[in-house]
């Protein structure tokens, strides 16, 4: 038997599975159906526990070309259950034995409909995984006292920079927790890429010759990036950016717009999202606690591009004066609809239209 213990007091008791160890971390919740491998692996859960609503996972096993990181840094997972004989013909592990050999504690056989709920009326909750819940008072309020995600960027970020070799335009990519399916659709559109930290400065991003730069998604507080909020202030007068979740955040504030922290966040494949120009739906993968606040853009500098349909949240931003824009969802959805996947080859158009404005000058 194994518990989890939220910071409220909450106990939820289960059935351990993956790492016998115990750990603490934000518990959220992700509505995807599919995807679970995809989501363990994304560093955007980094120093959190992940809630399926789901009632099975792992029945399809575990691959290794659906890795989003080799070295995750999820908490823990929470299910309902956990598929007993998975099979699929590109399985190479179970989920199960993943876990274990990553030192990710799971439970399964919790009531994750309740926590679930508990989860959206009150929001997002700290909690601990333990052996025992002896001590849960004790446990709950040592969790009030902690911000288990400060400064969580630094532990996902890569430390050196490295290359991903194409032949086309080149693009420096700020790995703010990067996600391979990012370095995927760059790749399938033979782009020769060099992958930053997240510490990299302007004049390092610019020394690169980049014909276009683009800021990837990452865990945490995008108020505690600054040094990168400073970099795009000055790489956006020279070069094309994009922007994806994290990015999205970081280019808003770079350009005086503020972010806050929602209730519960929008984690799952199916959130819909309306392009404001075209009254364009598109269902959209998302994963995100940050939202940036309309109120605050600057009209003179932004222009609102996409809003969540469920809530208005905004989804997209475009710069008026330099070839720059952004959005808080994620266009290379692995798993999810692939309905916003064209937004790189936007990018791409603006690459290519600033390089021929450059040319004829």
């Amino acid at each position: 038997m194994r518990y989890l213990i939220l910071e409220d007091g909450s106990i939820y008791a289960g059935e351990g599975f993956g790492s016998d160890r115990e750990t603490t971390g934000e518990v959220v919740f992700t509505t995807g159906m599919t995807g679970y491998q995809e989501a363990i692996t994304d560093q955007s859960y980094a120093d959190q526990i992940l809630v399926f609503t789901n009632p099975l996972i792992g029945n399809y096993g575990i691959t290794l070309a659906d890795y989003e990181s080799l070295q995750p840094q999820i908490k823990g997972v929470i299910c309902h259950q956990v598929a007993r004989h998975p099979d699929n013909w590109r399985m190479q592990t179970t989920l199960p034995e993943f876990l274990k050999q990553l030192h990710i504690p799971g439970i399964q056989g919790i009531d994750t409909r309740e926590l679930v709920k508990k989860l959206r009326v009150h929001g997002t909750l700290r909690g601990k995984i333990a052996d025992s819940k002896e001590d849960a008072q004790k446990i709950a309020q040592e969790l009030k006292q902690k911000n288990v995600t400060q400064g969580v960027i630094s532990r996902v970020s890569t430390k050196s920079a490295y290359p991903v070799p194409g032949s086309k335009r080149n693009i420096v990519v700020l790995d703010f927790g990067i996600k391979h399916s990012i370095l995927r659709e760059l790749a399938e559109r033979d782009c020769n890429c060099i992958v930053l930290p997240y510490t990299a400065t302007a004049e390092e991003v610019l020394n690169l010759h980049p014909d276009g730069v683009l800021l990837s998604n990452g865990p945490g507080d995008p108020e505690e990036m600054i040094e990168a909020t400073k970099m795009v202030q000055e790489v956006e007068k020279h070069v094309p950016l994009f922007g994806i979740c994290m990015g999205h955040q970081v280019f808003a504030l770079a350009n005086g717009a503020k972010t806050y922290k929602m209730k519960f966040g929008h984690r799952g494949f199916n959130h819909p999202v309306r392009e404001i120009a075209t009254g364009h739906i598109g269902f959209t993968s998302q994963n995100h606690g940050y939202a940036v606040d309309a109120n605050s853009i600057d009209k003179d500098n932004l222009m609102i591009t996409h809003e969540e349909v469920n809530d208005g949240t905004v989804e997209g931003l475009r710069h008026k004066k330099y070839p720059a824009f952004s959005v808080q969802f994620h266009p290379d959805a692995t798993p999810g609809p692939h309905d916003e996947d064209s937004l790189f080859d936007d990018f791409m158009s603006m690459i290519d239209q600033r390089k021929e404005e450059e040319h004829h000058a």
